[in-house]
């Protein structure tokens, strides 16, 4: 049977990872997602499973024993993952966006140094852009990177750090006050390694715990203390003091596809377990699925679930062409959040009470939603960048 999110177009290769992401899914993550959602437990024995996959090389080049896939080929596992549970592709999100930054923007001594052992899933990435009181204003970062030397010595405080404590590797933005004097001008990207876990990791750097939340249980979300933290001048992503905000806001584009297809997932999720349980519930002598008003739901739900998915895709074959792609990247954002949210809801209703008990999956799915509204820029933020650069597009001269 043909599925809701079939991709046309893929090649037999990308057919091959999906068939056994999906499979992975089905049969290692959706047994055990619910203890260790309510357990808030970390799922080590799914990472663990991941790296035999090799899905944390997915997108890492041969010539560094990764897989060479494509962003496209990435956004979809991160959708089967998301299917499947948000926070295993949480797991999954910062490690390709600090892999696609090296990759991308690295040294060839950095490259060769991370990349092997990030696609073999032995160094594990974490991005840290956000502060207290920052939220989108990236231009107004405070955490300072004063040169001493042959280093860089850091001081601040980080917040909002998905994989903050199982990492081993961070990709960090400092104000370092080099390049031009314009707030975004002199921001400096750093690729930062500490041991996993909690307390000091590193001297001068310091993961004080676990931020407890609504939902994306599992994964460690963390705050991350610098005090006069010693970083070579040779971990400055690309060697290009001053260019940190550009890098960055290249790896936020894949953050966004990321997010777009984690909504894409959870949607889809949602989609099932309600058609399933409508077909099954059976009100006034036939099951409800044939009653008018929630066939209506289950037709618009269908309907924002490939919608969101064919954005995502778009977004994701986009960025593939290395052309600037903020406002694909952006729409998918937004689109998928906001149908993600809308699915999840109408999944709830139709599950009525039942919805409402921790006892069904729609439960969490239901907690697990809003993250995707705010994570990588609230839907505010996608309408302000997507509206300002079309302006920019269809500008017309005088």
């Amino acid at each position: 049977m043909r599925r809701l999110t079939d991709t046309d177009g893929l090649t037999e290769v990308q057919q091959d990872i999906l068939r056994t992401v999906r499979e992975f899914v089905d049969t290692e993550v959706l047994p055990t997602v619910a203890e260790l959602d309510q357990s808030d437990t970390y799922p080590a024995k799914i990472v663990e499973g991941l790296k035999e996959l090799g899905v944390f090389g997915l997108t890492i080049s041969p010539e560094y024993g990764g897989l060479g896939e494509s962003l496209l080929t990435y956004a979809l596992v991160v959708e089967e993952s998301g299917r499947g549970w948000i926070s295993r592709s949480g797991i999954l999100k910062t490690h390709f966006i600090v892999a696609y930054l090296i990759g991308r923007h690295g040294t060839d001594d950095q490259k060769a140094h991370l990349l092997p052992r990030m696609a073999a899933g032995e160094v594990r990435g974490a991005l840290s852009i956000s502060e207290p009181g920052l939220g989108s204003d990236v231009a107004a970062i405070r955490t300072t990177a004063r040169r001493d030397g042959e280093d860089y010595v850091i001081s601040g405080q980080k917040m909002w750090l998905t994989n903050g404590a199982s990492a081993n590797l961070v990709a960090l933005l400092a104000r370092s006050g080099e390049g031009a004097q314009a707030p975004h001008r002199n921001l400096t990207a750093f690729l930062i390694d500490k041991e996993p876990g909690f307390g000091e990791t590193r001297p001068g750097l310091t993961v004080p715990g676990k931020i407890d939340k609504l939902g994306y249980k599992g994964v460690d979300t963390t705050e991350l203390i610098l005090d006069q933290c010693r970083v070579p001048a040779s971990r400055v992503l690309g060697e290009a003091p001053g260019h940190g905000f550009y890098q960055m806001m290249d790896g936020i584009e894949v953050g966004r596809v990321n997010v777009a297809a984690r909504g894409c997932g959870v949607a889809q999720r949602a989609f099932e377990l309600a058609i399933d349980y409508a077909r099954k519930r059976e009100t006034f002598g036939k099951p409800i699925a044939e009653h008018q008003a929630i066939t209506f739901k289950l037709a618009e739900m269908a309907t924002k679930t490939v919608t969101a998915h064919q954005m995502m895709v778009m977004a994701a074959r986009r960025k593939d062409t290395g052309e600037q792609s903020d406002l694909e990247a952006g729409m998918a954002k937004y689109v998928a959040s906001e149908y993600c949210k809308e699915v999840v809801e109408d999944a709830l209703r139709i599950h009525g009470g039942y919805g409402y008990s921790k006892e069904y999956e729609i439960e969490r799915l239901y907690r697990d939603a809003p993250m995707l509204l705010i994570g990588e820029g609230t839907s505010e933020i996608q309408r302000m960048i997507i509206g300002q650069r079309l302006v920019r597009q269809y500008r017309t001269e005088a």
